[in-house]
């Protein structure tokens, strides 16, 4: 299996909640919404856990209180008869189940034609994946002398100093009958005599937190079930959140002190917020975080005092988010407060942290991106990106200076450190690009410079161009596009060409090294990756510009980038596929659905194709939360006919479409399967009833004879979730993803060279 590690923190923040995408957003989260009711006092609840026990306290609203309970009521909704709704419950399962057999039975028909080509991709993905990963270093977390790291579901203790690779084994889950699970994230105590470890199985999104005593022999404290986030407070006293359909709405504190206890310390009820725990770098406080998309709310749990009731920072205000970092008594406020709504340093006393009180330290420049910042003793470190570059903003709280440390250019991505140390005098971090396997680089603070890091790796790869081009969107504005291809490759115009695209939650595309990007550029392939509104690579402007009513700019701006790719000679539209993911479906499917002529496959996992529908159901456990990004249709009938408008399913019709391969997931709890049912039977419906209409159909500059029928091919996943898969299923995933491709470019030279043959 696979093992990852995930560091939930300040870049989660900048990401966006990803609790409502998939893929792009397995390690990230945020965001949040509407404070006090002025027309109507109302009474709230907080729990008081100083003292041994739990009491209710009742105050009026206004107060300035730790805990506090939102009210999310919905008036006015008409309850139907439970006759009727039973009768039509059992209706729609027997028709999920039937189409579910359907599906499964018509690819286990089909898949034997993807086989060997399956096989040999996943041959040459596994040499990749041994060759790249064979000297990656596993994430380390430092105290002090010791060193803690993970690998191949293990967790291991070394001396910093020991060069002879002497470890001792912590933790492993195939020992302590874990083997299903992969290890999410590691939190060491302050003395280092308890490790919290979160563990997550690919069809499960909910983790289990595993307390070790690290005694002589490690032995297990403690389990807790269903846990999201967790943060030690003292040796003894430890935070986390609890998760349950996909919502973290409630905050615990367990202590291992010889009274062992848990409390409830805190509860959200507003489902558009999602809950979080967070330990500053210095490690004096950690933050309780009450995040929706739009607007923000931070408590303070002093960890000098961690029975003392949290203090609120900054009530939440509509549309302001925040987030928190501690030194020397100050507090360090990223936020969207201010005129111009991107994110800037601000700090405030501790003893007076209202919004009135803070003042700007740092504030970014206009489409620029934030994707993650680091506290340390005297510095700041900001990794940014503007354009498609990468740079570094080294801030000294010292001389108040900012320095700004250009980064190489054919990084995409930073990959940093899981859990730096605070007082270091040297920031890591490495670097790494779809084709470009991580890279070591580390800034020094006392020599103001970039080290590349002096550690065996594979070099890097040399034989592959970047291009970094700007497309002119339908109303004017630029839309970035990186392009990768082979320095080798000759008449780019013939060339196969895969374009990427998500365009939602101001996350960016996901622009890490894969193996399979590096074996399509060796084979000739072109990848495109298109940074369309609705994303986050240009700023929170261009996530805000892209979502609700704005949808359709990134339609617009995709379709400009195919066109501008065709243009330079890029491949061309009957070479040309699609791939996506979760919320890219919607761009991916309206795209199909507008401009077909312009690809001629398109491949996606577990797409988000039926927004209306979905939007429409509020039992389901992200649809208010997602409001803020989607809109709400049962409340607005202009936000229903919009979302209508481009809508994949909704706007299926009979037409030429290109194929599609789709993968999903049974236990999906993100994406519902009976969408992606619906579509997938609503679209080769649709392309049955064209191609039985015409005889013949011009694509492009080609003719394709009347029995043409496009390959519409749903593979469902019975494991794996909308977040994680293990090694072995994403390798087999890939495979047939790309042997799909292959397939779908090979018939059109075939058909090409038919037509030759009959002219």
């Amino acid at each position: 299996m696979k093992v990852r590690m995930s560091c939930v923190g300040l870049r989660n923040l900048l990401q966006g909640l990803s609790f409502s995408a998939k893929y792009y957003s397995k390690h990230n989260h945020l965001q949040t919404i509407c404070l006090y009711s002025k027309t109507q006092q109302k009474k709230c609840h907080i729990l008081d856990c100083s003292g041994s026990t739990c009491t209710h306290k009742t105050l009026p609203t206004g107060s300035i209180l730790p805990w506090r309970l939102f009210s999310c009521k919905q008036e006015g909704i008409k309850i139907p008869s439970k006759r009727k709704q039973n009768t039509s419950i059992i209706t729609s399962e027997l028709l999920y189940k039937n189409r579910l057999k359907s599906e499964q039975e018509n690819w286990n028909d089909i898949s034997a034609r993807y086989k060997a080509m399956t096989e040999r991709i996943k041959e040459k993905l596994e040499e990749l994946h041994n060759k790249y990963t064979f000297n990656s270093v596993s994430p380390r977390i430092r105290f002090g002398e010791n060193v803690y790291f993970e690998e191949n579901g293990c967790i291991f203790l070394s001396k910093a100093d020991d060069d002879e690779g002497n470890v001792d084994v912590l933790f492993s889950t195939k020992d302590l009958g874990f083997s299903d699970a992969f290890i999410q994230r590691i939190r060491i105590s302050p003395d280092q005599r308890y490790m919290a470890i979160s563990l997550k199985s690919e069809n499960s999104e909910e983790a289990t937190c595993v307390i070790m005593k690290l005694d002589h022999s490690p032995v297990i404290e403690k389990v807790i079930q269903s846990v999201f986030s967790f943060e030690w407070a003292t040796n003894d006293v430890l935070y986390y959140t609890s998760q349950k359909n996909l919502k973290c709405q409630n905050v615990f504190m367990t202590t291992f002190t010889d009274q062992k206890h848990t409390k409830l310390v805190y509860t959200e009820q507003d489902a558009r917020f999602f809950v979080d725990i967070y330990c500053t770098k210095d490690r004096r406080f950690l933050t309780i975080n009450s995040n929706s998309k739009t607007t923000s709310e931070v408590w303070l749990i002093d960890c000098r005092h961690p029975f003392k009731l949290p203090a609120l920072v900054q009530a939440r205000t509509k549309g302001v988010i925040y987030h928190i970092e501690h030194r020397n008594d100050e507090l360090y406020i990223l936020t969207t407060y201010g005129e111009l709504a991107e994110y800037k340093l601000m700090k405030a006393p501790l003893a007076s942290s209202g919004m009135e009180n803070w003042q700007l330290v740092y504030a970014l420049e206009k489409k620029t991106k934030l994707v993650d910042l680091e506290m340390f003793t005297d510095h700041c470190v900001m990794f940014l990106k503007n354009a498609g570059h990468l740079y570094l903003n080294v801030i000294s709280f010292v001389s108040h200076l900012v320095q700004s440390i250009e980064l190489p250019t054919w990084a995409c991505e930073f990959e940093l450190e899981s859990h730096p140390e605070h007082t270091t005098s040297t920031c890591y971090f490495q670097l790494t690009s779809p084709v470009h396997p991580p890279k070591c680089f580390a800034y020094s603070f006392k020599e103001n410079n970039l080290i590349e890091q002096a550690v065996q790796e594979v070099p890097i790869i040399t034989n592959c161009h970047t291009t970094r081009l700007l497309a002119k969107s339908k109303d004017e504005t630029l839309v970035p596009i990186t392009v990768f291809h082979s320095m080798n490759s000759k008449e780019l115009h013939r060339k196969p060409l895969l374009v990427h695209v998500y365009g939602a939650y101001g996350i960016d595309l996901n622009m890490s090294f894969k193996e399979e990007k590096l074996m399509l550029i060796e084979e000739g392939w072109i990848l495109a990756y298109c940074h369309v509104r609705g994303g986050g690579e240009l700023g929170l402007s261009w996530h805000k510009d892209g979502c609700q009513y704005n949808k359709l700019k990134g339609l617009h701006d995709l379709k400009a980038c195919i066109m501008l790719l065709h243009q330079l000679g890029f491949s061309q539209p009957k070479y040309t596929a699609l791939a996506a993911a979760s919320a890219g479906g919607v761009l991916a499917g309206a795209l199909c659905n507008t401009d077909p002529e312009l690809i001629r496959a398109v491949v996606l996992q577990a797409p988000f194709v039926d927004v209306l529908n979905t939007m429409m159901k509020t039992h389901l456990p992200l649809t208010i939360e997602e409001q803020e990004e989607w809109g709400n249709p049962l409340a607005d009938e202009k936000c229903m006919k919009y979302i209508k408008s481009y809508c994949p399913y909704q706007n299926i019709k009979p037409q030429c479409y290109p194929s599609v391969f789709i993968t999903a997931y049974e236990n999906d709890q993100r994406i519902p399967l009976t969408g992606v049912l619906r579509y997938v039977q609503k679209l080769r419906k649709a392309a049955l009833d064209h191609a039985s209409r015409i005889s013949k159909k011009v694509i492009t500059s080609f003719i394709v004879p009347g029995n043409w029928i496009p390959s519409i091919i749903l593979d469902i996943q019975a494991n794996g979730s909308h977040c994680d898969s293990s090694w072995e299923d994403s390798l087999n995933e890939v495979a047939r993803h790309l042997a799909f491709l292959n397939k779908e470019l090979e018939e059109v030279c075939h058909l090409q060279h038919h037509m030759k043959s009959s002219k």
